[in-house]
């Protein structure tokens, strides 16, 4: 007596349709209909819901941690900019501690939420292309007719992971921020929470709406919003001559703390956008990072707008 085997499952299986389509393999055998993956996984080569177990590249690293620095410095800047003094008194630092202190705990909860649970080490599926980030644009309608709705992280977990760091942001900040603004600066403190509950949205609507164009640019955008915000800082000195600007330099904390700070900034640039063309960068090099700064410095005197004439 003849046995009839059954079909395999493999020999049923077709290619979806689209870049992000694909099928998952059902508990009888058989496989699902072409669509979105499930969350950590993603659509292969061959139409398959693969699971997302690459390790971040350093630039993913990087890329993470402008997210990060960015949302501290606008903390910062804001804290600065309601206490309205050119000293920093301890009532400001300690706003300024709040902040870092509620930046980093969100950060290191974002980590530890993230798969695998309850490490600091994150899988995800690597960013290959900008459309990666965009799945939303990348349904495909086969002959024109019903829209195959694929939608999904295709780079998970880089875009959720920064929305969630959000969210733990505003929660902390709103558990902390007003004891310690009540307590150091009664008065004007709390406006430094207000501001964050405006920048916290907006930086969330960016990332949302243009997160695969930061990931691609932000080495450059952090390199020229250095540069500018370098001159913008020497530039509110009321003496311009070469003197007085390097005395500032280390004669005034503040002064020091905002120079470190852009050259932090601008080696970071400096550094990812090197990782992102493959790019070794010898420490050495690093020496060359407070160049905008003396450049500045030395060329002030020549655009002078007092000294500007008419020939």
């Amino acid at each position: 007596m003849c046995s009839i085997s059954k079909p395999n499952a493999l020999n049923l299986f077709t290619r979806c349709p689209g870049l992000y389509c694909g099928r998952e393999l059902l508990p009888d055998g058989n496989w699902s209909d072409c669509g979105a993956c499930s969350r950590g996984f993603r659509a292969n080569a061959s139409s398959i819901c693969v699971p997302c177990e690459d390790e971040p590249m350093f630039y993913d690293w990087l890329y993470l941690g402008f997210m990060v620095l960015l949302a501290l410095n606008l903390h910062w800047c804001s804290i600065d900019m309601v206490s309205m003094r050119r000293t920093i008194p301890k009532e400001v630092i300690a706003l300024h501690l709040s902040a870092l202190l509620e930046v980093v705990a969100a950060s290191l909860i974002t980590l530890q939420l993230t798969d695998p649970v309850g490490t600091f080490s994150i899988r995800s599926c690597r960013a290959t292309k900008l459309s990666d980030w965009y799945t939303l644009l990348h349904n495909p309608s086969p002959n024109y007719e019903e829209t195959l709705h694929c939608t999904q992280e295709a780079v998970y977990p880089l875009y959720t992971m920064v929305f969630v760091f959000y969210a733990l942001g505003i929660a902390i900040m709103l558990l902390i921020r007003p004891i310690v603004a009540k307590k150091f600066l009664p008065k004007r403190g709390v406006f430094s929470i207000y501001a964050a509950l405006y920048f916290y949205p907006i930086l969330a609507v960016l990332h949302a709406v243009g997160g695969g164009l930061i990931y691609y640019s932000f080495p450059y955008i952090t390199i020229i919003l250095s540069v500018l915000s370098n001159a913008a800082h020497f530039s509110l000195k009321l003496n311009q001559s070469v003197k007085a600007l390097l005395l500032s330099c280390v004669s005034d904390m503040k002064n020091a703390i905002v120079l470190l700070g852009h050259w932090f900034f601008y080696g970071y640039g400096l550094v990812a956008a090197a990782t992102f063309r493959g790019f070794c960068i010898h420490p050495a090099m690093l020496a060359l990072v407070p160049l905008p700064a003396l450049f500045y410095i030395l060329t002030a005197r020549f655009t002078d707008p007092h000294k500007l004439h008419i020939e």
